[in-house]
């Protein structure tokens, strides 16, 4: 690659991370002069890559307001730190679309070059966590993106929320943070229909609508502080933890993403789960065809006994008992 060709690349990155920088300030990081900065910027012109030039104290140059570029430049350093964030996002439930973020990374690997490529395909498929993987539902990109917005200019939203017995509601609710925990992502904020601080699923969000209306977070609140005591209180009556030794995928395939959270131990895969009732939860758990431990609570045992009783005598009544 030619020096002056080297040149142009490296203005166009430069573009792509730093709006504004002076002819000046460029040609100091490109070793040249402004005047020959001027004809990179040409080139780059006659590509069809909009560089707008403006003048005055605060001017310089910039890449035109919504401009994608399609090639992908990064350094080593830049792709590496890609993939680690693409890898760790998938392994935490951070995902907000199915394949997304294995998506992203074979675009990213299927443009870099050889050289790169394989340490990185190395790296992704030796790379082992502490931590363990976590399966939960997925809000969708547009709601959590609208509602982080919210949250940073602090403005009302309109949301359509669905609960966990199913009611749909439609409310207003000031955005104080958006907070993941354990595998699911959270809104915490002032909802209007209550006139309280609420906490809400976000996978439960259907649609976010913003308002005119403004607002402020009160002095001092931290959404996750305020977030992790509310699930440690939390409204339902039974904290479940069962071992399912069974494969993760299958099991995430059989069991509401929606009512649980599945994380993979040694020893098979964790679930977590709140209920109201228990009777329904043994009934799910017997529906699997995987063996499973119940570490909590000792209730769900009985349940399990009860259901287990209910089978047997339902096996061993005759037709003639059922007339009688």
């Amino acid at each position: 690659m030619s020096l002056p060709l080297t040149r142009v690349l490296t203005l166009l990155e430069l573009l792509q991370s730093n709006a504004g920088l002076t002819g000046p300030e460029l040609a100091d990081r490109l070793d040249t002069d402004a005047r020959t900065v001027r004809r990179y910027v040409a080139h780059l012109r006659d590509l069809g890559i909009p560089v707008q030039a403006e003048r005055g104290r605060y001017g310089g140059y910039r890449l035109a307001r919504g401009y994608r570029m399609p090639p992908l430049v990064l350094t080593n350093d830049e792709a590496l730190a890609v993939v680690l964030g693409l890898l760790a996002a998938e392994r935490l439930g951070m995902g907000t679309a199915v394949l997304a973020g294995a998506g992203a990374r074979a675009k990213i690997e299927r443009v870099l070059p050889d050289a790169l490529r394989e340490p990185l395909c190395a790296m992704r498929e030796t790379l082992f966590f502490t931590a363990n993987a976590v399966i939960a539902q997925a809000p969708e990109s547009s709601v959590l993106l609208a509602l982080a917005q919210a949250s940073r200019s602090r403005t009302t939203v309109g949301i359509s929320y669905q609960s966990g017995r199913q009611e749909q509601t439609e409310r207003d609710v000031d955005p104080y943070g958006v907070v993941f925990h354990t595998g699911r992502w959270y809104l915490v904020g002032h909802d209007h229909l209550r006139d309280d601080l609420r906490t809400f699923r976000i996978d439960r969000v259907a649609s976010v609508h913003p308002r005119t209306k403004t607002f402020n977070i009160p002095d001092g609140f931290d959404p996750v502080a305020h977030l992790t005591a509310n699930l440690a209180q939390g409204p339902y009556r039974w904290q479940v933890e069962v071992t399912i030794h069974g494969p993760l995928d299958e099991i995430a395939r059989r069991l509401p993403r929606s009512a649980v959270t599945l994380t993979a131990r040694t020893a098979g895969v964790l679930m977590r789960a709140r209920a109201e009732r228990l009777d329904g939860m043994a009934h799910m758990l017997a529906s699997l065809e995987w063996p499973f431990t119940i570490h909590r609570p000792d209730e769900l045992r009985v349940a399990l006994k009860d259901l287990a009783d209910q089978l047997t005598a339902a096996a061993e009544r005759t037709p003639g008992e059922l007339s009688q």
